[in-house]
């Protein structure tokens, strides 16, 4: 199966994505929600709160699992995606998309430096 992997953004191991250009928007990767399955709750911090690099910072519930959303850089959240709590299917039906998650300024650009790019992440998902 071939998994949407766009070339504009950044990836973590743990399957999350990042934009580069500021505000930087995470979300999760379409490798990650086929594997979740339907997600049926989101769980996202506030905006003001901060966000640290490879920790976690919020939670996806799905049918089959609940796992953790890590940060692919560390920064203040500047917005949630309020459609998520009425509607966590914008996760899987459009993960690059309006399934988005946060917003966040970032505090340290150096951390895109231990990120994947779109190749580097295709590898790792084949």
């Amino acid at each position: 199966m071939s998994f949407d992997v766009p070339d504009d953004r950044q990836y973590l191991a743990s399957h999350e994505w990042a934009t580069t250009d500021e505000p930087i928007r995470i979300g999760i990767s379409d490798f990650a929600q086929d594997e979740l399955g339907d997600v049926v709750f989101v769980e996202l911090p506030d905006e003001g709160d901060t966000i640290s690099h490879d920790e976690p910072f919020g939670v996806v519930e799905s049918i089959k699992a609940v796992s953790d959303i890590y940060a692919p850089v560390s920064g203040e959240v500047v917005a949630v995606n309020e459609t998520l709590h009425d509607q966590p299917e914008l996760v899987n039906e459009d993960p690059y998309g309006d399934g988005w998650l946060l917003e966040i300024e970032p505090s340290d650009e150096s951390e895109f430096e231990e990120l994947m790019d779109a190749d580097e992440y295709e590898a790792q998902i084949a």
